[in-house]
């Protein structure tokens, strides 16, 4: 039967997308506008926003940019945010752009240190609970001084390394042979031992997301939202990492436990094994590469090595903006290592530039937030608690919201709204130095929940291991699970008991870097803006 015109359009609509996606979609833009001019334009945002977590559910089906981005072309065109708005938060995000471009590709000339680093434990430590903790461990040390997008982005390129290996090995090749390790070959060993093989790598990869967030939490570089309230505050490296002491080192420790205690019990899909037959290939990788190294090879892991110890010295010191600094790896790895053809400095970038639109676009969504207040109630309900139960609500008001939204925005509208309260006189200074602590720990820890609420999870679940190990949007949710239970828990019941009043009357008592009056934060405020 010919194809008609109008089929045409329906099946290049969204690809090999599945038809009730597709017709979903286009559900959903033709009562988006309904709703926002008939009904209530505060309903249509927050129908954008679960349209869009949905987008991102279906990863696997579609990459959300497409879907997503013609939700967000269509809140522009219909007065939801306006593009100048869309623009302005692209502009506050411009580092993380940057970061993505330019660090995830410098991340990519650096892969044979990393794949030589991490198959040494990979073969040489056989607990899987060990290994389980080193990755966690790893993840949040690198994450207190590194963005969490960098070290995650390490342990993707490590992740893919194995598997290309095993893939090229188990479909009959040589370790040096080209291969497609995304395509599916029928002289490939079982399908049960591959299958477990992705169980492992998905249970170390869910481990270090979650480490980046145990260490993101602790200093001011660790994350995006943390620079912006420790600049409210007027507080520096050390005192930031003191006054978030009192929650994130007993999150870090539940942390480390639940780590252990998920890979003993082996629930929540954790405790897969690495098959006896993977773990020989990836021996015999590790033997013929030593064997088969020249001085050249060598020489390119000097240069890595010491490209690393700069990227770690650059980002922990500040020393320039994170994409900078990613530029430079580039531009030093491969100068001192011989890559100098564009072709190949072009596949260094495939892995980020998708993601980085992506982002572009989730900031749309953010404008969107913005413009139509839809944080506006919880914020102002927050407000009316007093005491150990206002730290907690403004805790866990944090986490549910960052939960569904980005959690720089949602941590720097909570500042913003503290500050002026401030200000105002509504609050102390005290008090405002406590709900720094809850506002800061609460966009870190519950937004573990789905990969909406951290950015390393969102660019893990977008990047293209995750169909290879089959990841999905709701198996991360469910491997989460027990992180998120805890992690929220924990930093709760740490605010409830008191521990920040402590840490406050430390820093009043001795004056160290000073006890900041109303006028400093006002002065801050001023020169933010």
């Amino acid at each position: 039967m010919p194809v008609t015109m109008s089929q045409a359009f329906i099946d290049n609509f969204l690809g090999n997308s599945p038809k009730w996606y597709k017709i979903a979609i286009l559900a959903c833009l033709i009562i988006n506008p309904l709703v926002f001019f008939f009904v209530d334009p505060f309903v249509a945002g927050w129908m954008l926003v679960i349209e869009f977590i949905f987008t991102l559910a279906m990863a696997l089906k579609c990459y959300p940019l497409q879907p997503g981005g013609l939700l967000a072309i269509q809140a522009v065109a219909i007065g939801m945010t306006s593009p100048y708005q869309v623009l302005h938060e692209i502009q506050a995000n411009l580092e993380v752009l940057l970061l993505l471009v330019f660090m995830v590709a410098g991340i990519y000339f650096m892969k044979q240190l990393l794949l030589f680093s991490f198959t040494k434990i990979i073969t040489k430590i056989r607990s899987k609970i060990v290994v389980s903790l080193m990755f966690c461990f790893s993840a949040a040390f690198l994450s207190a001084f590194l963005d969490a997008l960098t070290v995650i982005a390490v342990i993707i390129a490590v992740a893919i390394g194995f598997y290309s290996i095993y893939h090229k090995v188990a479909s009959g090749k040589n370790f040096h042979d080209d291969h497609d390790h995304t395509h599916e070959e029928q002289q490939q060993l079982n399908h049960d031992e591959l299958e477990n093989f992705r169980g492992f790598l998905r249970n170390l990869l869910m481990h270090a997301g979650v480490g980046t967030a145990l260490g993101g939490v602790c200093t001011m570089v660790g994350e995006p939202q943390n620079l912006i309230i420790a600049s409210q505050a007027n507080w520096g490296f050390a005192e930031f990492a003191l006054r978030m002491s009192p929650v994130t080192l007993p999150v870090l420790i539940a942390g480390l436990l639940t780590c252990y205690m998920v890979e003993k019990l082996k629930i929540f899909s954790y405790g897969v094994q690495l098959p006896e037959r993977v773990h020989q290939i990836l021996s015999e990788y590790a033997d013929h590469e030593d064997r088969n190294r020249t001085k050249k090879d060598k020489a390119k892991l000097v240069i890595q090595a010491l490209v690393g110890v700069w990227l770690i010295a650059g980002l922990a010191l500040h020393l320039a903006s994170v994409g900078l600094i990613g530029l430079s790896v580039i531009i030093i790895t491969t100068a001192f290592n011989g890559i100098t053809d564009e072709h190949a400095l072009g596949k260094a970038f495939e892995e980020a530039l998708p993601f980085t639109a992506l982002l572009a676009v989730f900031f749309a969504v953010v404008g969107v937030i913005i413009d139509q207040g839809l944080f506006g109630p919880v914020i102002s309900w927050a407000l009316h608690f007093e005491g150990h139960m206002q730290l907690v609500i403004f805790y866990l008001a944090n986490g549910v919201l960052s939960m569904v939204s980005d959690n720089v925005f949602v941590g720097t509208v909570y500042i913003n709204e503290v500050k002026a309260a401030l200000l105002d006189g509504v609050i102390t200074r005290d008090q405002f130095d406590l709900l720094a602590v809850a506002i800061n720990t609460g966009t870190n820890l519950p937004s573990v929940a789905t990969p909406n609420g951290q950015a390393a999870f969102l660019f893990l679940l977008t990047s293209a291991l995750a169909p290879l190990i089959r990841l999905s949007y709701g198996r991360m949710v469910w491997m989460a699970l027990p992180y998120t239970i805890v992690l929220t828990i924990v930093g709760a019941l740490a605010i409830q008991l008191g521990g920040l009043e402590s840490m406050t009357q430390y820093f009043y008592d001795a004056h160290w870097i000073g006890h900041h009056s109303v006028k400093e934060v006002m002065d801050s405020a001023v020169s933010s803006h």
